[in-house]
């Protein structure tokens, strides 16, 4: 039966784990130029409803580094566009592809998608969630850390895709989170009541200074995602306390590492001092997407 790849609480802590230890092994494999076609002659499809970047690159780049192909499908050129409905899409193109990656907005355009379709679904993005990003946050952290389960992680920002996906990976690996957002703007409440009721160690506050105190991870998106640009001004008051800066900084762990998902907006939802400092690990984040996502697909579709 096939497996999707839709919400880091639809999958165990032993099956994740096994995605990390997989990524760690394919990166390495990356890193001395040695072979390890173990998607070869497979397709992804990836659907794109949102721009982006980083997803793209590493799901493309990550396809052809295991010796298959990704065909890039922008909703505005595909019947999706045109209001074909998202269940004859899924199941036309499990007819030609081996796994489909989708970027959306709804999450159940995602959630369809993966109903319908004969072949794994990813979710490389929606309004309500970004596995795949978290998956590459917490690769950063073992890379740096002897145990990332032991951590204390601080979300300072919106309750967004992000923080729900924060929610979920405390949900199942047992580390204390703490998120400092705006009121609000706080995450999703059935998200959290769902992490809550498993008994996860999550902890809401409006102050960043106590959600980053001796904090061992700093975590920050920002303030307006894709498609609250209209909301910006008005974010911008509600959020103007909630920044990763020097002083953050100073009341966290003195060895903490500061994540960001990109794209920043300097000066805004963290500093530039920040990101270029030493305790930034935004970039190895951000490569990380590639490893991670590489070892999702080969356990999906291998």
């Amino acid at each position: 039966m096939k497996k999707d790849f839709l919400a880091i609480s639809d999958w165990t802590r032993e099956e994740l784990e096994e995605i990390f230890a997989l990524a760690a092994d394919l990166k390495n494999k990356q890193k001395s130029g040695e072979p390890h076609h173990l998607l070869s002659g497979k397709t992804l499809g990836m659907i794109f409803e949102k721009s982006s970047t980083r997803t793209r690159v590493s799901f493309e780049v990550g396809m052809f580094q295991l010796g298959g192909s990704a065909l890039f499908l922008s909703s505005g050129n595909t019947q999706l566009g045109r209001g074909e409905p998202i269940k004859d899409t899924a199941r036309v193109l499990s007819r030609y592809v081996d796994g489909i990656m989708i970027r959306t907005f709804a999450q159940q355009n995602i959630d369809d998608m993966a109903q319908w379709a004969g072949v794994p679904v990813i979710n490389g993005l929606s309004d309500l969630l970004h596995p795949c990003q978290i998956m590459a946050d917490l690769l950063t952290v073992i890379e740096n850390r002897p145990s990332f389960t032991d951590l204390t992680y601080c979300w300072i920002g919106d309750g967004n895709n992000m923080a729900n996906s924060w929610i979920n990976a405390a949900r199942v690996f047992g580390f204390e989170l703490r998120l400092a957002t705006p009121k609000g703007y706080q995450p999703d409440p059935i998200i959290l009541e769902r992490a809550m009721a498993d008994g996860a160690r999550i902890f809401l506050t409006d102050d960043p200074f106590e959600a980053a105190d001796k904090a061992h991870v700093l975590n920050t998106d920002v303030w307006a995602s894709m498609g609250q640009e209209e909301e910006q001004k008005k974010r911008e008051k509600a959020f103007q306390n909630f920044q990763i800066n020097r002083e953050i900084l100073q009341v966290a762990d003195p060895d903490c590492i500061v994540l960001h998902c990109l794209p920043a907006h300097r000066g805004e939802e963290i500093t530039d001092e920040v990101i270029e400092g030493p305790r930034s690990k935004v970039f190895d984040e951000a490569e990380n997407r590639l490893h991670v996502q590489k070892a999702i697909m080969v356990t999906l579709m291998r």
